[in-house]
């Protein structure tokens, strides 16, 4: 297999083209070498980020000479905790992963065995992080060795994401250390490393996940700002005055200040004045929930396209019109992932051996209906045409023996 993460660091050493063309025909008949494994990874950065950071990150990202996605890829890290913007990519990649697919002919019928091809973990695996490339931007995707199950089935033993920071898909590239230039990296778009790797997404995309950042950081700073808010003003202080010069006394005093709860408290001379100002209005932590609604509502917009699938509404016309538009979001996904397995997994496929020369991914809507919208379907199909009883039989598992006589009058159960 070609895998482009392995032997790295002798393909960053060579001298000249050519070299490293023979290096990597040399590295596509090895198994089981990684690339992450020899690329110099390094720990995120975890430091607290604000909108400046997001700017600047921003800027280096857009560079056309040398772009710099790195500082950007920390945000958007940071980011994906949130708990609310996790629900809504949840939400929108669960709406196609759930989908069922099938692989076809030229004449439109399914490939029952070539679709079981795909009907295992490693492309569940594949259509996720292909899914992915709508929020964090291109995504680079390593195929793993191909093996045979105990039923002699073909398959990738696993697929692997290549780490974001290492990959400058503005110029088709890898390299070996974040921030590298990338004149000196391993291109993944010719030669033998393009049939084990799979890009996803457009080179300068930088994803939906760049829009989401300013609310993720502002709902972040608000809700520390809310908890400040809380441990001021939800629990008393405790003041203490002491006219005592004893140095002991004191802090025989701030030893019991400090265990007698987890209220803040304060030691001051006698005499002392500590006023604390709470606003007038009684209802102040409106400031931090209403920011944290808008937040919320910002981020369902952005990866949602509408707020009424993962917020609450209030009407179902409205609630109708809101799961239209996150229908027409989820088919746009899935027209996506149906394109780069068409284009790009299944000729790399067909190169390395598997039984799919000539047919097509697509996905079977059919599997989409609502029971109540199946059986109408099959009622109008009954009425006008004739149904093999195989059809009932494949699908619902039932034995048909023949046709019944028509009723005039329903059958009656309880005489």
């Amino acid at each position: 297999m070609a895998n482009l993460i392995s032997n790295i660091r002798d393909w960053f050493d060579r001298p000249t083209r050519s070299e490293t063309m023979t290096l990597a025909r040399k590295a596509s008949s090895r198994k089981g070498l990684k690339l992450t494994a020899q690329l110099l990874q390094q720990s995120d950065s975890l430091t607290k980020k604000d909108i400046a950071d997001w700017r600047n990150a921003h800027q280096m990202a857009i560079d056309y000479e040398n772009p710099n996605r790195s500082r950007l890829y920390d945000i958007y890290g940071d980011a994906v905790l949130d708990a609310h913007l996790s629900g809504c990519i949840g939400q929108r990649k669960g709406k196609t992963l759930q989908k069922d697919f099938r692989l076809v002919g030229q004449d439109g019928k399914e490939n029952a065995e070539a679709t079981e091809l795909l009907q295992q973990e490693w492309f569940s695996d594949f259509m996720d992080l292909a899914l992915d490339s709508r929020f964090w931007g291109p995504t680079l995707i390593q195929l793993g060795d191909i093996v045979n199950d105990e039923n002699g089935i073909m398959r990738y033993d696993g697929v692997e994401l290549v780490p974001r920071k290492h990959v400058v898909p503005e110029y088709g590239v890898v390299v070996k250390s974040p921030g590298d230039d990338w004149r000196g990296g391993i291109s993944y778009v010719e030669g033998d490393f393009a049939n084990w790797v799979i890009p996803v997404g457009k080179g300068r995309d930088l994803g939906l996940l760049l829009k989401c950042c300013p609310s993720c950081i502002s709902k972040k700073n608000m809700l520390a700002f809310w908890d400040m808010f809380g441990e001021i003003f939800g629990l008393p202080m405790r003041v203490a005055h002491t006219s005592s010069p004893d140095e002991e006394e004191r802090r025989r005093v701030e030893n019991a200040l400090e265990t007698m709860g987890t209220a803040f408290w304060g030691l001051f001379p006698e005499g002392t004045d500590i006023e604390i100002k709470e606003t007038s209005r009684g209802d102040a932590y409106n400031v931090y929930d209403k920011r944290v609604d808008r937040c919320n509502s910002e981020l369902s917009k952005a990866i949602l396209m509408q707020t009424m699938t993962i917020d609450s509404g209030s009407s179902l016309s409205q609630s109708e019109v809101h799961l239209e538009i996150f229908e027409r979001v989820t088919e746009s996904d899935a027209a996506m992932v149906a394109n780069v397995v068409n284009g790009r997994l299944l000729p790399l496929m067909v190169r390395h051996g598997f039984p799919v020369q000539g047919l097509r991914f697509q996905w079977n809507n059919a599997a989409s209906y609502t029971p109540a919208e199946q059986r109408e379907i099959e009622r109008l199909l009954l009425e006008y045409y004739e149904i093999p009883p195989e059809y009932f039989t494949d699908k619902y598992g039932v034995q048909i023996s023949g046709a019944r006589e028509a009723k005039t009058q329903p059958d009656r159960f309880f005489d």
